[in-house]
C-alpha cells in the first residue's frame, strides 16, 4: 500500500522508519522497486559520503531495479536533515531548484531476467542536484506526476571536515559484565580529539556520531546532553574537545553468500551456503568482507537474476532468544519480518535476493510491537579483537547560518584492523 505524505510538514516527519537502500517501504503487486542502494562515486561495496572537501569529482551514485509492466515514471527528491535523521521544515534549506532528478531514465534488463524490467543508476551532484550544506540528506524516489507517492528512500552523508580530529583506538575488557564467555568481554574504546577554531563557539558543538560498518541505524552517539558513563566528553572550558564511547563490541568479520555462480545456483530456490547447514561463530573468526556491503551483478547481464536464498543456521540449545537475519540486504536493520521460524530444531529463512555477494549475519533479540529489542550482535557470531572494521566518525556544530541548522564540519574513517 502507497503512503501518502504530500504536507510538508507530514512529509518531513513520517520519515524516520525509512530504510537506506533496501527494502521497498510502499509497493504493489505490479510494482516494485528492488535492490536499492547508494554508494560513492562508482564503488557500490562504497560507504555513502560525499565530501565536498575533495579536489577530486566526488559523486553519490544511487542504483536500483523496478520491476514493473510499464515503463516506470519516477523522480528523486533530496532533502537536508538535522543529525537524527528528521527533515529540516525551513524555506531556507529547501534548496528548491536544485532538489529534484526528474523523469529517471530506464534501462531495459535483458528479457532472460527474472524479477525485475527495468534498471536505473544515476550520479549526484550533477546539472539539476546539488548539495550546498553539509550534514545528513535524505532522497525519496516519487512518482513524477504525483510526488505523494513515496515508493523508497535512503540516507548519506555530506561532510566538510575543516576540523582536523585525531582518533585514538584502544582495546580494553568490558565493563560490568558478567558473561559466561570471556570471548564476549572483549571491547574497544574510540577517542576523538579536536580543537576548534577560534571562528566557532564552543558552545555550539553539538555531538559525534559513530558509524561501525553500514550499522545506520545503530550509531553510537556521544551527546554533550545525554551522556553516560560509556558516552561522554571532556571539554578544557576553552576549545579543547575529547569525545570517548568505551565498551564498544569489535565483534567479527561478516559471513558471505555468494550466489552469481550460474552452474551452482541454477534453481529458483538456492541455499545461501550451496546446501550447507551454517553454526554458531562465537569461536570462530571470519575471513575477508566488505564491511557490510554486497557487490551485485551487473545488470546488463542476462543471469542476473532474483532469486529465493534460503538461510539455515544450526543454533546452540542455551539460545533461548528469537533469531534474526540482518545483511546488506536489508541495511542492516533487525527487523521482525526477518525472524528465522523453527522447522525441528532447525533455523530458517527464504529472501529474495539478486545475484551477488553479500554480507550478513545472525542475531538474537526479542519482538515486541514493530520493531526488535536487546538485540545481541555477538553471541552467535563472536567477537575478537583481530576484527578488521571501518568506522566513520562525525562531528556536528549547531550553525546560525541559514535560520539554523546542524552540519559537519569534522569527519574521519578509521579501520581497527591495526588492534
Amino acid at each position: 500500500m502507497r503512503r501518502n505524505i504530500l504536507g510538508l510538514r507530514g512529509f518531513f516527519f513520517a520519515l524516520i522508519a525509512v530504510l537506506f537502500f533496501t527494502r521497498t517501504d510502499i509497493y504493489s503487486a505490479d510494482f516494485q522497486i528492488k535492490s536499492l542502494r547508494i554508494y560513492s562515486n562508482h564503488d557500490q561495496t562504497s560507504f555513502p559520503v560525499l565530501d565536498l572537501s575533495e579536489k577530486t569529482k566526488n559523486l553519490i551514485t544511487i542504483e536500483f531495479d523496478v520491476q514493473s509492466d510499464n515503463m516506470p515514471n519516477l523522480s528523486i527528491v533530496f532533502r537536508f536533515c538535522d543529525s537524527d535523521w528528521n527533515v529540516y521544515d525551513s524555506a531556507f534549506l529547501l534548496n528548491p531548484l536544485y532538489n529534484t532528478e526528474y523523469n529517471l531514465w530506464f534501462d531495459n534488463l535483458p528479457i532472460t531476467v527474472k524479477g525485475a524490467h527495468y534498471h536505473y543508476s544515476g550520479s549526484f551532484p550533477n546539472n539539476n542536484v546539488n548539495f550546498p550544506y553539509s550534514g545528513n540528506w535524505m532522497f525519496f524516489i516519487v512518482d513524477s506526476n504525483n510526488r505523494d507517492l513515496v515508493y523508497s528512500s535512503g540516507r548519506f552523508f555530506v561532510v566538510q571536515p575543516f576540523v582536523k580530529m585525531n582518533v585514538e583506538l584502544a582495546k580494553e575488557g568490558l565493563q560490568g559484565d558478567n558473561s559466561q564467555f570471556a570471548i564476549l568481554q572483549r571491547s574497544i574504546s574510540i577517542r576523538t580529539n579536536f580543537t576548534l577554531p577560534d571562528t566557532l563557539f564552543p558552545s555550539n558543538v553539538k555531538k559525534v556520531v559513530i558509524i561501525q560498518n553500514r550499522k545506520m541505524y545503530y550509531p553510537i552517539v556521544i551527546d554533550r546532553i545525554n551522556y553516560t558513563e560509556d558516552r561522554f566528553y571532556e571539554w578544557n572550558a576553552s576549545n579543547k574537545f575529547s569525545f570517548i564511547a568505551r565498551n564498544l563490541h569489535p565483534g567479527n568479520r561478516y559471513r558471505e553468500t555468494d550466489i552469481r555462480d550460474i552452474g551452482k545456483y541454477n534453481t529458483p530456490t538456492v541455499s545461501a551456503k550451496f546446501g550447507n547447514i551454517e553454526t554458531s561463530n562465537l569461536f570462530t573468526k571470519e575471513g575477508r568482507d566488505f564491511y557490510g556491503g554486497s557487490l551485485l551483478m551487473n545488470f546488463k547481464n542476462e543471469y542476473a537474476d532474483y532469486m529465493n536464498v534460503v538461510f539455515k543456521l544450526r543454533a546452540p540449545d542455551d539460545v533461548k532468544s528469537s533469531i534474526f537475519l540482518v545483511g546488506a540486504f536489508n541495511n542492516w536493520r533487525v527487523l521482525p519480518e526477518y525472524e528465522m521460524y523453527d522447522d525441528k530444531g532447525m533455523m530458517n529463512l527464504s529472501v529474495e535476493l539478486k545475484r551477488g555477494v553479500y554480507d550478513y549475519q545472525y542475531v538474537t533479540g526479542n519482538v515486541v510491537g514493530d520493531h526488535v529489542e536487546n538485540i545481541n550482535w555477538e553471541i552467535l557470531e563472536g567477537n575478537f579483537f583481530e576484527t578488521d572494521a571501518e568506522y566513520y566518525i562525525f562531528l556536528y556544530y549547531a550553525t546560525p547560518e541559514k535560520g539554523g541548522y546542524e552540519k559537519i564540519i569534522g569527519y574521519k574513517k578509521i579501520n581497527t584492523g591495526a588492534l
